[in-house]
């Protein structure tokens, strides 16, 4: 089973033709690609699925997923934002 784990768009670049993205994840970073996700941008929440954006969500929707995770053991503490 896949958990998918909110993530904030840190930055977007385009390379070789393709939207893509840094996302933080509560401090480490990834590069995924956006181009199933058009419609995302900087500073939004999106769900991440082998190294594609699959979803947007807003930031009400990001912390509670979080939170919930953090409720179940499932991520670490990060003290910080998601």
């Amino acid at each position: 089973m896949c958990l998918a784990i909110p993530g904030r768009i840190d930055q977007i670049v385009n390379e070789f033709g393709l939207r893509m993205a840094w996302i933080d994840y509560g401090g480490t970073r990834r590069k995924v690609c956006l181009e199933y996700t058009p419609e995302a941008n900087e500073d939004e929440y999106v769900i991440v699925h082998a190294g594609f954006a699959i979803s947007v969500l807003d930031e009400t929707a990001a912390r509670e997923t979080l939170d919930a995770l953090h409720a179940l053991g499932e991520l670490p503490p990060t003290g910080g934002e998601p």
